[in-house]
């Protein structure tokens, strides 16, 4: 036997082994088929008319439970959002900014996904754990902190479609089945599919366009409508100035207290997750608290109060020191269903403290 064919002998000796060995077979023999009910509990099913939900109910007050139990470590307990965890509520107004703060409130345009999406996919890392009424309670949760319901508001199958999601006209509704399809499905016209054809522009730098005796016809309106164009009347200026504020200023402002600011931006903490002052400040959960006090209440632009806030602001609600200091010690009982979950600041030097603070930022 030559050398040459004893190294192939040897070759195919030891390659034999390797060919029967799973690893290089067609099937690896791990994991099994997904089971029919497997496949069928990440199908979704839920749509934006609400078909397919399941029967149930969940109230705000149930929501709100649930939501501190199971959402608000990653989403906040009034759905702000907690470092980058996504915020729920809030962002009205911010879609056309540079920075969009898109929220079940601002930016997602049916509820169905809301609930679908709570029910099979969180909470996080313990997906599908919550009950169909679990799921109704927390997304009635969100929809109060979106300002979107009231307080005493119960969501079910029933009255789903009755919540007008802010964005729902926000998108582009896919309808290339009914417009582009039979459009681009009609037979090609190959010849004679214009029996007008008019020059309507001319090239202005190369001299390429044929010339038919209208050039001067054509040139002129171009110049006229530049001309419209250029001399088109000017935006009227802004509104003249503002109107002055009649601000009831304190005998004696608590922000001239430092110490008693240096307290208030601590107590102010309880606050920053929904509210804003000073420069730049902006509506978040809750209202900036620029120029507080002396405004009417339920009255900053912009912000979408409750019913009862913005009533008691036509009643002749005014914020002033006593009038913060009695709200906050009992936000639900000085005004019932107003929107502020916040339970308050039930020591009166925390009020005072905090109003110093406020004040001292431009409130």
């Amino acid at each position: 036997m030559s050398k040459c064919r004893r190294n192939l002998l040897l070759a195919t000796l030891l390659a034999a082994p390797l060919v029967a060995t799973p690893a290089l077979a067609e099937k690896y023999g791990l994991g099994r088929e997904a089971l029919p009910e497997e496949i069928n509990a990440w199908t979704v099913e839920v749509f934006p008319d609400g078909k397919n939900l399941p029967e149930g109910s969940g109230s705000v007050a149930d929501g709100e439970k649930i939501f501190a139990d199971n959402c608000a470590a990653c989403h906040g307990d009034f759905a702000e959002g907690v470092d980058n965890w996504p915020k729920l509520a809030g962002g009205d107004g911010t879609l056309a900014d540079k920075d969009p703060v898109k929220t079940v409130g601002s930016y997602w345009p049916y509820l169905s996904t809301v609930w679908d999406y709570a029910h099979r996919s969180m909470p996080f890392g313990n997906a599908q754990t919550l009950t169909v009424d679990e799921t109704y309670a927390i997304v009635a949760y969100i929809l109060y902190s979106n300002y979107l319901v009231d307080d005493d508001f119960v969501l079910t199958k029933d009255n789903f479609l009755d919540v007008e999601m802010p964005n729902a006209d926000g998108f582009i509704v896919d309808n290339r089945d009914e417009v582009e399809v039979p459009k681009f499905s009609e037979a090609a016209c190959m010849s004679d599919c214009k029996t007008d054809v008019q020059i309507t522009k001319k090239a202005t730098v190369l001299d390429v366009t044929p010339d038919e005796g209208n050039g001067e016809d054509t040139a002129a309106a171009d110049t006229a409508a530049e001309t419209d164009t250029a001399e088109a009347p000017a935006q009227d200026a802004p509104a003249a100035a503002e109107e002055a504020k009649a601000e009831a200023a304190p005998a004696e402002s608590l922000s001239a207290d430092p110490e008693l600011v240096a307290a208030g931006e601590k107590v102010f903490k309880k606050c920053k997750a929904c509210h804003q002052v000073g420069e730049d400040a902006k509506n978040r959960v809750g209202p900036v608290l620029n120029g507080l006090i002396g405004r009417q209440a339920g009255t900053v632009d912009g912000f979408k109060y409750s019913k009862s806030m913005t009533l008691h602001g036509e009643d002749g609600l005014v914020w002033t020191e006593q009038t913060v200091e009695e709200y906050l010690a009992d936000p639900k009982g000085y005004i019932p269903k107003n929107r502020m979950s916040f339970a308050g600041l039930k020591d009166p030097e925390d009020v005072k403290a905090v109003l110093a603070y406020i004040e001292s930022q431009g409130g």
